[in-house]
């Protein structure tokens, strides 16, 4: 599973590193740190008695990284796609950052996440507002915050379920089709006839 944020501009902190920080380590800190390039963080957790090892990239938002961070889209299996809730700038670059998943990514799992919804005051993107679009987008919507520890295992544990879901179904048509083209070869081959 890989992360990935959406600020266009270099000045903007989505805090997706601090969300990654608080599933991974259970720590937060208000110091901003630019994330340079990519770093990745791996966590084994339990989903539905089944123990599932976790490894999260978080790739730098910047624009003058996008070059680097679209090759980590390759083997994605669920991205993760977050906001700030308290700058509106980094929520229309939502629509922009799902197109370059589309583009760089097969099949996907995807989930908004508005993070910093510890600050009513200062909250500008409504979640009624985001959640018409997630809807629109066929997609789930999370508020997070990093800081006060909300939803933040929640919303790991939706992403990890919606992978596990899709790849059971991948393996199972996987093996439907492995199956008929069994029944196939064994078809043709009764159907020959024996010479001499």
């Amino acid at each position: 599973m890989k992360e990935t944020d959406q600020c266009y501009v270099k000045t903007c902190s989505v805090g997706k590193s601090s969300l990654l920080l608080r599933f991974a380590d259970n720590t937060f800190t208000g110091n901003y740190i630019t994330t340079i390039g990519v770093d990745f963080k791996i966590r084994t957790i339990e989903v539905d008695g089944e123990r599932v090892k976790l490894q999260i990239w978080d790739t730098a938002g910047q624009e003058r990284f996008r070059t680097i961070t679209s090759t980590y889209y390759r083997g994605t299996h669920g991205v993760i796609v977050v906001y700030d809730v308290t700058n509106g700038e980094s929520f229309a670059n939502v629509k922009r950052w799902l197109h370059e998943i589309d583009q760089n990514c097969d099949v996907v799992n995807r989930i908004l996440v508005g993070n910093k919804n510890d600050d009513p005051d200062n909250k500008v993107v409504l979640k009624e507002d985001a959640q018409r679009f997630t809807d629109h987008m066929g997609i789930m919507l999370f508020e997070t915050s990093a800081k006060d520890n909300i939803n933040v295992e929640e919303m790991f544990n939706a992403i990890t379920k919606m992978v596990l879901k899709t790849k059971k179904e991948q393996k199972e048509r996987q093996q439907q089709n492995k199956e008929t083209t069994v029944k196939l070869q064994r078809g043709t081959q009764r159907g020959k006839k024996k010479c001499c």
